[in-house]
């Protein structure tokens, strides 16, 4: 998922910069600056997560998804607990019983990856939806902005996937003002308890939450 919402920022960030260097088909002759292009940079990925809007909707597939965190926790200690008596047993259980606890044991393993891994395609799938719609709206509103505002170029320093940002001064960086525009237009306000995605880690692990921070990929 963290590059397939990589791919999704940085097509929705290509996007907002294009149009951004842009000036207006009827006056891009009249109305070229003078002076040295305005340059600004922002971290699109960042950006996009730290909004009203990404925060609202995170929150709503956490909820979502809380049902099968708690079903693959339950699995999990079931099979904690059967691993446990096996090993308690295994000098006093007889062949049959021992078979039997053991084929219970393999059977709720399975259940329990093949669940894990369909939620975490779901998960992966709804999060890349999540994201991609905000982001694509994001980009609008950092257009505009970048347009408002006279800028030229508009870079973004987060993403390593294109042209890397090697020094920008803290003052030419818009991330909080366009997370600022774009939460007055969207007129979402924020939400008590904020949090960002983060990739889970094995095949049978729930979608967790997380510490805020931003989708990334490598």
């Amino acid at each position: 998922m963290k590059c397939t919402l990589m791919t999704v920022a940085a097509l929705a960030s290509c996007l907002a910069m294009n149009a951004a260097a842009q000036p207006p088909a009827a006056a891009a002759v009249t109305t070229a600056p003078a002076g040295p292009a305005k340059i600004a940079v922002i971290g699109f990925q960042e950006a996009v997560a730290q909004t009203n809007d990404f925060q609202r909707r995170f929150a709503d597939l956490q909820k979502k998804y809380e049902p099968k965190r708690q079903e693959l926790k339950t699995l999990n200690e079931q099979i904690t607990s059967l691993q446990k008596e096996l090993q308690a047993q295994s000098a006093t259980l007889g062949d049959a019983d021992r078979a039997t606890k053991a084929k219970l044991l393999d059977e709720k393993q399975k259940d329990m990856k093949r669940a894990g891994e369909d939620a975490q395609t779901d998960y992966q799938q709804d999060m890349q939806q999540t994201f991609g719609a905000v982001a694509s709206k994001f980009a609008e509103s950092l257009d505009a902005y970048a347009k408002e505002h006279g800028y030229s170029v508009v870079l973004d320093g987060g993403n390593q996937q294109l042209p890397v940002v090697i020094y920008a001064n803290p003052a030419v960086d818009i991330t909080k003002a366009v997370v600022e525009a774009y939460n007055v237009k969207s007129g979402i306000p924020a939400p008590e308890h904020t949090a960002a995605p983060a990739a889970t880690h094995g095949a049978a692990s729930a979608p967790a939450k997380s510490a805020p921070k931003a989708p990334a990929g490598h």
